[in-house]
């Protein structure tokens, strides 16, 4: 889970900010906005807000002025498109019928959806709790994993997203999250340098020994601990970068070897972003524990999922995630009909093939831009860093920040990481001439950019 950097705080607007506002924000959005500001707390990434939104269908946001974009951000809740027919009507019959369970009770939708999560989970991982954000389902994750370990501390990424509670901001990396005055976080918490972080070379050998110097870094950790209950990560860093084939494995060979659960964050890249079901069934490896969430709702209802090896079902006397809508038969509804969509749709499919002419795509733009410096991803987790200089991969933040707000302009909307990483996610339902559309609008705004 990468956290969006193209927010600003609002005593610290951009220039061009302002003046895209100006250009772009009538007197009513303007209003909206303001109302906005007026009643809902201020915090970093979430305000001021952008725009206002009156409808989302389909791969497309409609803001109040009636203006259309083409939404490759969605913050990844958006596989199967916005407001699916089929995913409305199967909520709407089940608030019908059943609108909820309270706790101590079950219902058919929930293990319904349990039943399908462990059918086209990976391995044998086939216990389930639900929560009602990806953030708790780490935080649930990180207690099975200590109370199956009988240790308490945990290892992950620097510059990792995990959510934003007391122990998934632990064990997270983002110095946003991290920082402020909030106060220590959980303890416990190690950290080690990403593969593909921030100086890593160009091309397949520069990823590769990156990833070589990870695991061995991964391994030392480990072992010179010696009591670290689980390794936290996401399979496929979806700032994005996309580790080398055999990285996986070496690290599960690694937990293994000094009894550390594997637990994998597949919030923002499973159900077949990457081309995949999940991103670890690249690499052939299987977690002790899997977390989903974003997506599994369906883009309408919040809805996240813990999917653990039976061996970890060592909770019976305690209570991890013992949620008001644990059970909730509508969100269970609305996750498990997403999943037949994706299923029933061929999404997984068309990711990939999409992806992989996004990619092709992605590659001549390079050759014809100085300023790409990278073009990466797998399925629909792309990437495409943007530098001053190629040889020194000095960071070009002012032409990425130039070119979020001109394809706004020019209808289509993504995100930024790390400051020059345009960050492509469309939903699993984009087709290739949409595709062909929004990279039309990135090449444009990439030779206006060029010419700055």
């Amino acid at each position: 889970m990468t956290s969006p950097r193209e927010s600003e705080s609002d005593t610290n607007l951009s220039a061009r900010r302002r003046a895209w506002t100006a250009r772009n924000i009538d007197p009513y959005a303007q209003a909206v906005l303001a109302d906005d500001a007026r009643y809902f707390l201020r915090q970093s990434v979430s305000t001021p807000c952008l725009n206002a939104i009156a409808r989302a269908e389909g791969i497309y946001l409609e803001d109040v002025a009636g203006r259309r974009v083409m939404d490759f951000h969605g913050n990844n809740v958006h596989h199967i498109g916005y407001g699916h027919p089929r995913l409305k009507r199967a909520i709407a019959e089940q608030m019908d019928a059943l609108p909820f369970t309270p706790r101590r009770y079950t219902s058919g939708p929930a293990i319904a959806l349990a039943a399908k999560l462990a059918e086209i989970a990976p391995g044998n991982l086939g216990k389930v709790l639900f929560t009602t954000g990806g953030s708790d389902a780490v935080e649930v994750a990180i207690k099975i994993a200590r109370a199956a370990t009988g240790r308490f501390k945990t290892l992950s990424f620097w510059d990792a997203f995990h959510g934003a509670g007391f122990g998934a901001a632990a064990v997270g990396g983002e110095a946003l999250f991290r920082s402020g005055p909030i106060g220590p976080l959980m303890p416990g918490a190690e950290h080690v340098a990403p593969y593909a972080s921030y100086r890593c070379p160009y091309g397949t050998d520069g990823i590769a020994a990156s990833a070589e110097a990870c695991a061995g870094m991964i391994e030392y950790v480990l072992g010179r601990e010696g009591d670290i209950a689980a390794f936290i990560a996401e399979p496929m860093r979806a700032v994005p970068h996309v580790p080398p084939p055999g990285f996986w494995r070496r690290v599960r060979a690694a937990c293994d070897r000094h009894g550390t659960l594997l637990v994998f964050d597949e919030i923002p890249t499973g159900l077949g972003k990457t081309g995949r079901m999940f991103a670890c069934q690249h690499d052939g490896v299987v977690p002790d524990i899997l977390v989903l969430g974003k997506a599994l709702g369906g883009g309408i209802l919040p809805i996240a999922a813990v999917i653990a090896d039976p061996r970890l079902d060592v909770a019976a006397d305690w209570a991890f995630g013992h949620y008001t809508h644990e059970k909730n038969p509508v969100t269970a509804r609305a996750a498990l009909t997403t999943l037949e969509i994706i299923e029933e749709e061929g999404l997984v499919a068309n990711a990939a093939a999409v992806g992989a002419f996004a990619l092709a795509r992605l590659r001549e733009l390079q050759a014809r831009h100085a300023l790409i410096g990278d073009v990466r991803g797998c399925g629909l987790l792309l990437g495409v860093e943007l530098v001053s200089d190629r040889a020194s991969r000095a960071p070009a933040n002012d032409a990425a920040e130039a070119m979020m707000y001109r394809a706004l302009e020019l209808g289509l909307s993504f995100k930024t990481t790390f400051g020059n990483v345009l960050t492509l996610t469309p939903p699993l339902t984009v087709r290739e001439a949409e595709m062909a559309k929004a990279l039309d609008i990135l090449d444009s705004a990439l030779a206006e950019a060029g010419r700055a």
